[in-house]
């Protein structure tokens, strides 16, 4: 399943084109929206994103419950700012008065992993959410908080939203998080798998973009024509490539990407195919070479 993410999203489209954009992945069955209210934390950008995207999603005419709502709760400045204020504020931002689900990060430094699965609790209790994942977490605090969770009767983490892709693969298939995934205990949500672009051609990115775990980006950047020829052998395009790529991981429950025209979308669509006509096996096969931090640590100790 493909899903459209919201940071630098949908405040660099036309409005009419972000309602187009919502219909058409409702129509695919794509319904999946990770919205985030961004204003907050040491890296507060002021956006309008979030708000955005409210609009857009009743213009487009879709129901509530023709729609999914995955929200984030930040812990930058948890828990001075707690979780009910961050959910009242996001989904007031959103204009729903509930999320399907929530991720839960970023973090540095120490975690109170007790008192996060506890607040997360109260938030289900509450009715702002039903399930929840973490994002790019220490897997030691990851499996705690499983642990936390099942021993005391709670809701515990379903899925991990996690830096996935072409050239990023140590922690999703690494001996730490690939169990999760493997076994059924976690699902994996991908996420940043373009690389800021990188990897389908924009190499001088105008926009900010993710993190660069383990210092790899100018040798991500290089990677772009393999990735190319590469597509260009199956007769597709390095966006198609690297979706399906990750679409053919087993654990894999759906893909964030973040488009700003409706083309990339229509184009993005088409890792669905490719899958089916090349077949996961083929296709890791010919991409193997592409995987460029097999040294950077897997278990998010970063």
């Amino acid at each position: 399943m493909l899903a459209l993410g919201s940071w630098n999203t949908w405040d660099r489209m036309e409005f009419d084109d972000a309602v187009s954009l919502i219909a058409r992945a409702a129509e695919f069955d794509c319904a999946f929206f990770d919205v985030a209210h961004y204003n907050m934390g040491p890296h507060a950008e002021n956006a309008r994103t979030d708000l955005i995207f409210g609009r857009a999603v009743r213009e487009a005419g879709l129901a509530r419950s023709d729609w999914q709502f995955c929200g984030k709760l930040w812990l930058w400045d948890y828990p001075g700012t707690g979780f009910t204020q961050q959910m009242e504020t996001s989904l007031e931002r959103v204009g729903v008065d509930r999320a399907d689900m929530v991720v839960v990060g970023d973090y540095l430094g120490d975690l109170d992993v007790e008192r996060v699965v506890t607040d997360v609790a109260e938030q289900i209790e509450a009715g702002r959410f039903a399930t929840w994942g973490v994002n790019n977490w220490r897997y030691a605090d990851l499996r705690a908080a499983l642990d936390i969770a099942r021993e005391r009767g709670l809701v515990p983490p379903s899925f991990a939203q996690l830096k996935y892709g072409l050239a990023r693969r140590s922690m999703a298939e690494g001996r730490y998080y690939a169990p999760l995934f493997d076994s059924g205990e976690l699902a994996l949500q991908a996420s940043d798998v373009f690389e800021g672009g990188l990897l389908v051609g924009n190499l001088r990115p105008n926009r900010k973009i993710g993190a660069d775990v383990g210092g790899i980006r100018e040798r991500v950047a290089a990677s772009y024509d393999q990735v190319r020829r590469v597509a260009e052998e199956f007769g597709a395009s390095p966006a198609q490539l690297g979706i399906a790529f990750c679409l053919a991981n087993p654990g894999t429950a759906n893909v964030l990407v973040g488009v700003s025209r409706r083309a990339q979308w229509e184009d993005n669509v088409g890792a669905v195919a490719l899958l089916d006509r090349v077949g996961a096996a083929a296709l890791r096969e010919a991409v193997a070479d592409l995987w460029l931090d097999r040294d950077v640590a897997a278990d998010g100790t970063w």
